[in-house]
């Protein structure tokens, strides 16, 4: 049978340039984590659970699933063997999981490296009851709009002493 460079995506296509990668399939962790050579990455939290495909080029990872790519990780590179491995969080991956469980936000380790808008309005909200549940609304917003005019709405709200969702 004769077979197609179209039918067979991975061969070279004349003026389209080499996309030079490793693929694994991978299980994604009930905490939306892969492990690649020691590391961890986070995946969305639609994805825990389920097997995706990861692709490794020499600076970055690329994963990939349902023909969509869901995520591009740069790649931690260690030479030295006693280091222990590091875990790589994108907070972003997370946001289904604090609508469900706000209070994850108060000691979740993705929610560490938040933006500072984000973590100032974020120690304000949740002295108040009810503050995670609307610091979880609050980011989530990013899923629906711009991040970087969600923050920009947060800085003001910041600055006009307003810290709250309805303000944001």
């Amino acid at each position: 049978a004769e077979v197609h460079a179209s039918e067979r995506p991975h061969l070279m296509v004349p003026g389209r340039p080499f996309d030079g990668f490793v693929e694994q399939t991978k299980r994604v962790s009930p905490t939306c984590l892969i492990q690649f050579e020691g590391n961890r990455y986070s995946v969305p939290a639609s994805f825990a659970n389920r097997p995706v495909s990861l692709r490794v080029y020499p600076d970055r990872l690329r994963i990939i699933a349902e023909g969509q790519v869901l995520c591009v990780h740069d790649r931690i590179i260690t030479r030295s063997h006693g280091v222990p491995g590091r875990t790589v969080y994108d907070w972003r991956h997370y946001l289904a999981v604090i609508q469900r469980k706000p209070g994850a936000l108060r000691n979740g380790a993705p929610f560490t490296e938040l933006p500072a808008a984000f973590r100032t309005l974020q120690d304000q909200l949740l002295r108040r009851p009810g503050g995670d549940r609307e610091m979880a609304e609050i980011l989530a917003l990013v899923r629906q709009h711009d991040e970087q005019a969600v923050l920009c709405a947060v800085e003001l709200a910041l600055e006009d002493g307003v810290a709250t969702k309805t303000h944001v």
